[in-house]
């Protein structure tokens, strides 16, 4: 170094802005970042010891990353060089290393090499450096304000320690006025500047954090200040506030800083934070984003997190893009901060994202065909069949019928999954009971798909049972018995409840949405349907699922010997059992004393007569044989073994008054339609060792060659007609005796 050049050094470092005068030196008077500075921390330990592998400074501006490097400058005993990478290219690298390399090697000296603003190197750049980073001939030291993460070769990331400065607390800016104006080489330390507590409030709460701007306004308060006359500087809330006008906002909108605001925005909507939304869009709006972008985001955010909860967000929303396209700036911010609003306070689903997850679905599920009733029918229905079996919702009450959709190795899968939030509340309640129906079709053997026609062969059994659950509409008389049950019933949130004979889950799915705050057990009579409802509930979280017991009604105490519910429901519960006023009782010991007992049973002795279908005037049989087939028919319904007949409205009535109930039952019949198909009739009459049939029934009274004429004359005069099948249920309300105290 010449002499010319040391002169200029001083008058540079003499004329320097008080920002860069004064720059600490030493740890000491480094002021923030306790927690990466403070006694104790690493990389305090790493400066002191002199023993620094290379780092990275991530922060915002103003924050002390170029002040960093210098103290290490001063305390190392390694040789120090810095460029600037908004200035130096692979020359400037490879001088450096070039010297490097001579320190290294004459001097055994290590070299620190400090980058400022390293993410402005590009690929090639950063690679230059990484060999000698790798090998030891340098230690690099890179301040950025982007993420390293993403603006910085991930194999230097990798080799580096990174460490995040924050900005600085207002206790922190304050500690650095203060320093500047004590400080008599660097500051105004031989002024006598007089500064008011509210001008020191605001030059902190404007500098937001960044230690250069609130010097570089202190400078210009100081310097642009006439003293009084006796020399006083007197810097007033005025004087500060003409200095720096203007919060320094940190915003790149092509950084971190970018897409961490428009997070926190997003963020704020969706968690129905008016206020911090707001707070967000002035940010961006105040730091110059586009507005369109935020627009954009809002489009999206109407439907990815409010949906069919409000479906006029995303109408409102896109009007309000359209009125900003009309207007512009500055009047646009109207719409903009409208649109906002209406987001934030609107209620929130996520339902559309079961778009995705059926995406995933086909993206990893076989190959399925399109169901056969679901095809196109208009070209080759005669042929394939294709469209067969598809029955049109519009042709039904309600304009809905519970047939499958969904491909044969999706059946059961859930996408949507409304939320009760909204206009959506309504939706969930109308989707769950309509899937509850499809369920219990498709358990039941109801709603199986219709297989393709592969030749010319006689209908399958599948299409005369789908047939038969159009005709009778079960799926519909099940939602209703579960509505009146519950209505009879009317739980409590906090309620348990006990549901009996669940097969499908119909009862258990309501008694789950009636009692979030309670629970719910379920009795399935058989190992399948238990594993189907626990299939079935396994998306919720596991405290919400349904307890699954496997067996009878009489099995009940082994399973859950301490349990006492607030209500106990069942569908056709009792029916099959001889003894059902044991049942009765063991219901008793398990409701609590104000509980109550809803049961909706079918009463079989009451049911429809096959014989009953037919005009024997018009029939070529004998009157004895007609008189045996009758009495053999009504034999199925007094017999006093089975469980299933041997009871009426009165015994169970009966039952429920000894165990010490209050009980109401209402009997209603009804009449549902039925066709009568080929399978029907095969399965009437066909012998089945493990199963009585009607076939078995009558030849307790008739030959066999007598059943088949009966079987015969019901072939000639039903087959493939619709009847009106009668029947008969009792709905069965108990609760214990109002002066009986369990």
């Amino acid at each position: 170094m010449d002499l010319f050049e040391h002169h200029r050094q001083q008058i540079t470092a003499a004329e320097a802005p008080l920002a860069d005068r004064l720059r600490p030196r030493t740890l000491e008077e480094f002021i923030g970042q306790e927690q990466i500075l403070g006694q104790g921390r690493l990389l305090r330990r790493a400066i002191c010891a002199d023993r620094l592998s290379s780092l990275i400074f991530y922060g915002p501006p103003g924050t002390g990353k170029t002040t960093l490097a210098r103290i290490i400058a001063n305390t190392t005993n390694g040789y120090f060089i810095a460029i600037n990478a908004v200035l130096a290219g692979v020359k400037e690298i490879r001088e450096a290393i070039d010297t490097a390399q001579t320190q290294r090697g004459m001097y055994a000296r290590r070299t620190i090499l400090f980058v400022d603003e390293v993410h402005r190197f590009n690929k090639a750049q950063q690679d230059a450096l990484l060999p000698w980073v790798e090998n030891g001939t340098i230690i690099l030291i890179g301040a950025t304000t982007e993420n390293p993460f993403f603006e910085v070769n991930k194999a230097l990331v990798s080799r580096s320690r990174l460490f995040q400065l924050k900005p600085l607390t207002a206790t922190d800016l304050r500690q650095v006025l203060q320093q500047a104006l004590q400080d008599d080489s660097r500051g105004y330390g031989k002024l006598k500047v007089s500064i008011d507590e509210d001008a020191i409030a605001h030059l902190a709460n404007v500098a937001n954090g960044d230690a250069r701007s609130l010097l570089n306004a202190l400078e210009l308060a100081v310097e642009t200040t006439a003293p009084a006359t006796d020399g006083t500087i007197a810097i007033t809330l005025a004087v500060a506030e003409e200095s720096i006008q203007q919060r320094a906002v940190l915003y790149d909108k092509e950084g971190d800083t970018h897409f961490d605001t428009i997070s926190a925005f997003i963020k704020s909507v969706r968690g129905s934070d008016p206020d911090a939304a707001l707070y967000w869009l002035a940010k961006m709006v105040y730091a110059g984003e586009e507005p369109r972008f935020i627009l954009r985001r809002l489009l999206i955010l109407a439907s990815e997190d409010i949906g069919l909860a409000d479906p006029q967000a995303l109408v409102v929303v896109n009007a309000c893009a359209q009125a900003f396209d009309r207007v512009g700036l500055p009047e646009g911010r109207y719409p903009l901060a409208q649109a906002t609003l209406y987001l934030a306070n609107a209620p929130k689903s996520n339902s559309i994202m079961g778009f995705f997850d059926a995406l995933a679905a086909v993206e990893s599920e076989r190959q399925s065909d399109v169901p056969n009733p679901l095809k196109d029918n208009s070209r080759d229905n005669q042929g394939f069949g294709h469209g067969k079996g598809y029955l049109y919702p519009h042709a039904y009450r309600d304009h809905w019928i519970e047939q499958q959709y969904l491909p044969g190795s999706l059946q059961g899968r859930v996408f949507y999954q409304p939320s009760a939030q909204g206009a959506e509340g309504a939706i969930k309640w109308q989707v769950e009971r309509h899937r509850e129906a499809q369920l219990a079709a498709m358990v039941s053997g109801m709603g199986m798909e219709l297989p393709e026609i592969l030749t010319f062969s006689p209908n399958d059994l599948q299409n005369d049972r789908w047939l038969q659950r159009t005709l009778s509409q079960t799926g519909d008389r099940q939602a209703k018995i579960r509505d009146r049950l519950f209505a009879l019933l009317s739980p409590q949130r906090h309620h348990v409840i006990l549901d009996l004979n669940s097969t499908t889950g119909l009862l258990t799915w309501e008694a789950l949405r009636q009692v979030p705050e309670g629970g719910v057990y379920t009795l399935a009579p058989r190992p399948a349907d238990a594993i189907a409802i626990q299939e079935q509930s396994a998306s919720l979280p596991e405290l919400l699922r349904p307890m699954v017991m496997v067996g009878s009604l009489s099995e009940l105490p082994a399973q859950i010997a301490a349990m006492k519910f607030d209500g106990i429901v069942g569908n056709c519960a009792l029916m099959r059992d001889r003894h059902k006023c044991a049942l009765i009782q063991t219901m008793a010991n398990f409701l609590q004393p104000d509980g109550k007992i809803a049961l909706y049973e079918s009463i079989p002795r009451h049911t429809q007569r096959i014989y009953q279908l037919l005009d024997f005037g018009r029939l070529e049989i004998s009157p004895d044989l007609r008189d045996r087939w009758i009495r053999a028919e009504e034999a199925i319904y007094t017999n006093p073994d089975d469980g299933m007949t041997n009871w009426d409205v009165e015994d169970l009535r009966s039952s429920f008054e000894r165990a010490e109930f209050t009980v109401e039952m209402e009997v209603e019949s009804t009449i549902a339609q039925l066709q009568i198909s080929s399978a029907t009739i095969e399965r009437w009459f066909t012998q089945n060792n493990s199963k009585p049939t009607y076939a078995s029934y009558l030849s307790k009274f008739l030959t066999k060659s007598e059943i088949e004429i009966v079987q015969q004359a019901i072939v000639d005069r039903l087959l493939n007609k619709t009847v009106n099948w009668q029947s008969k249920s009792v709905v069965i309300t108990a609760k214990f005796n109002s002066r009986e105290l369990r």
